[in-house]
């Protein structure tokens, strides 16, 4: 892939880039117009305008200082914006905002009302730039992102560091990264221990800590230690480009109030400009009244109808939202997705994994005889031959206590599928496993350990020479922020469901400590599904939280599906609607309050817009408006009102 292949996701589109060197325009002409309605203003006011004693070329108008300030700065700058807005009308075949402000001011040019013409363009331009600016405050949110992104990687080959660009480096090279530098490539760490700042990923400003086997992701700075990498990504594969790509690329799957937005002003435009027309046309020509004050009012009516505010302040609150969640490390795919979660009124959770972290841990130790080391020790030597999650977990819990498994001599290790595992350790048959292993080699741990098959934990026996040693308890640890999840999901009226294959007692005992409201256990992949399916038509939307990697299923029948980022981001990213990169289930409740608070702010902003536009349409058109200016400065008042009305999305914790 080439450089400018690997930064098209996140540089601006040519369209995008154009809307930004519009907008330096509009500032430029904002500037203009300001002066020349202060100037211009102050000398009609106070010197009559200062006759110049000739006429102005082509427009016969008798020239003064201030009329050829504003002729000076109001033309240019009305044809500026009369040809976007043609280009809009030729290309989308649709009347624009632009379009109907030039064709404002070049009408007030006309009647003699300069004063008025170059207020409304200056307001208008004041209006667009304050809008660019809401925009693109979102949208450095996710440009900012590839600031952090190094250029240049440096690699290992045959020992020797070389600097190379990133988009050279392929999956399972080795990189180098000192303290203080980024990490280029998203990677495993091979060697190493070091404390790595990960904000620019998760929006987490507390280091985190690496070691070997973790793993680290590209734009990420090392903080303490060098750290060997083997790299797993290309560059434009890595999970920050992948985020960018998604947040540029949510403004696609728009809200249904987005599209009703879009749909209305594609009417709308072409019923006000008849109605305009048909002002400046019908009193005079059919009542005899006067044509400039008609045509003065169809002016006002052409303005202040106008849809920018909410064409403009719907899809920037729905921006706005989708930003700040990615700023908190929550990516949402898609407005659509905005709307469906402020619907949402039951949450189901997937229990391993995602309800707890599906890393078990050592939660007792029954012991027989001998000490808890030493029953350790015998089964860490084997266990630490073992991919288990349980094996695992008693090997750290014997590192804790500091047994030394260097000095254990073992052999003939074999792992029993489904059972546990056996072996030699310092001569002595040992074996470590369930129960049914342990009825296999003559040691019932049954009955010495009063293990039963309703215990509400993974129970782990140990035995020496077929004689009961131990059995270890291990359970999967709930997630700190788990219960406090749950409880502020409550606080918002919406119920809590746990899907687990786990056995039911199991299940339950979590369920009671988390407060979950329902919890269905025992279930396969498809069971799962099922249930999902039932729940959708029960009231209100369905939102799962999962993993990522087993629950794909239920994640995309669920209306809005939720995965955790963490522990398998590339599936996630590809199954769910939101993806949670930092694991942090007090993001959901956040969400649903983002999403509903989000949702009532583009309705109010739509609301308040076209209450406030029929009522200054009206006045304007029986003439109780008197001045253009007014209209336009109520109207792009409005505009901006309502922005800032959407930056209170910031405001939610």
């Amino acid at each position: 892939m080439s450089s400018a292949e690997e930064k098209a996701c996140v540089e601006p589109s040519i369209r995008e880039t154009t809307e930004r060197e519009s907008r330096r325009v509009m500032v430029g002409l904002a500037f203009v117009l300001g002066v020349a309605v202060t100037v211009g203003g102050f000398l009609d006011f106070f010197a009559a305008g200062i006759p110049l004693g000739f006429n102005i070329p082509l427009i016969g108008v008798p020239a003064t200082v201030s009329t050829l300030i504003y002729y000076v700065t109001v033309l240019p700058a009305a044809v500026y914006i009369g040809v976007n807005g043609l280009k809009e009308l030729i290309l989308e075949k649709r009347f624009s905002v632009e379009f109907l402000m030039a064709a404002a001011g070049l009408g007030a040019m006309y009647l003699g009302a300069r004063f008025e013409a170059a207020t409304v363009l200056l307001l208008y331009t004041i209006a667009e730039y304050f809008e660019g600016y809401i925009e693109d405050r979102a949208r450095r949110t996710v440009e900012k992102l590839s600031k952090f992104m190094p250029d240049q990687a440096r690699i290992l080959r045959d020992g020797v560091e070389e600097m190379v660009r990133v988009n050279e480096v392929e999956p399972n090279m080795m990189l180098m990264v000192r303290p203080g530098e980024r990490i280029p490539l998203d990677g495993n760490v091979v060697e190493g221990f070091s404390h790595v700042d990960q904000a620019v990923v998760t929006g987490e400003s507390v280091p985190v800590t690496k070691k070997v086997n973790d793993c680290v992701y590209a734009g990420t700075l090392n903080l303490s230690g060098p750290l060997r990498v083997a790299v797993t990504k290309k560059a434009s594969e890595t999970l920050v480009s992948r985020i960018m790509v998604l947040v540029v690329e949510s403004g696609k799957r728009k809200a249904s109030v987005e599209r009703l937005v879009d749909r209305f002003a594609r009417v709308y435009v072409p019923i006000v400009i008849v109605l305009a027309v048909l002002t400046a046309a019908v009193p005079p020509l059919a009542l005899g009244m006067a044509f400039n004050t008609w045509l003065y009012r169809s002016l006002i009516l052409l303005v202040i109808s106008c849809p920018s505010a909410f064409i403009i302040s719907v899809p920037a609150t729905v921006f706005v939202a989708i930003t700040i969640a990615a700023r908190r490390g929550v990516i949402i795919k898609g407005g659509l997705f905005v709307e469906k979660l402020a619907k949402v009124k039951r949450v189901v959770f997937d229990k391993t994994g995602t309800l707890t972290l599906g890393r078990p841990a050592v939660h007792e130790v029954r012991l027989v005889k001998r000490t808890e080391d030493t029953a350790l020790a015998y089964a860490a030597a084997l266990d630490q031959f073992s991919n288990h999650p349980v094996a695992q977990a008693i090997v750290r819990r014997a590192t804790e206590r500091g047994v030394d498994l260097s000095k254990l001599k073992v052999t003939d290790v074999t792992e029993v599928a489904g059972k546990g595992i056996i072996g030699y350790v310092n001569g002595d048959f040992v074996a470590v496993g369930n129960l049914e292993l342990m009825k296999e080699f003559g040691c019932d741990c049954k009955e010495a350990f009063e293990v039963t098959e309703n215990d509400t934990h993974t129970t782990v026996c140990i035995s020496v020479g077929k004689a009961g040693l131990a059995a270890v308890c291990v359970v999967d640890q709930v997630r700190e922020d788990a219960l406090k999840a749950i409880s502020d999901l409550k606080k918002c009226n919406v119920k809590t469901v746990m899907l687990t294959g786990d056995r039911a007692q199991i299940a339950k005992e979590t369920a009671e400590t988390l407060k979950i409201d329902e919890v269905y256990a025992e279930l396969f992949p498809e069971d799962k599904l099922k249930c999902i399916e039932e729940m959708k038509g029960k009231g209100g939307l369905v939102a799962m939280v999962g993993d990522g990697v087993n629950d794909a299923p239920a994640l995309a029948a669920s209306d809005v599906g939720v995965a955790m980022g963490a522990g398998g981001v590339d599936v996630a990213l590809e199954s769910a609607d939101v993806v949670l990169v930092k694991d942090q289930l007090a993001q959901i409740p956040y969400l649903i309050k983002l999403s509903d608070k989000t949702m009532t702010i583009a309705k109010q902003n739509i609301a308040a817009s076209l209450i406030i536009k029929l009522v200054l349409g009206a006045l304007g058109v029986i003439g109780v408006t008197g001045l253009l200016a007014t209209v336009v400065a109520g109207d792009d008042g409005v505009t901006m009102l309502l922005l800032l009305n959407s930056l209170r999305l910031e405001r939610i914790k």
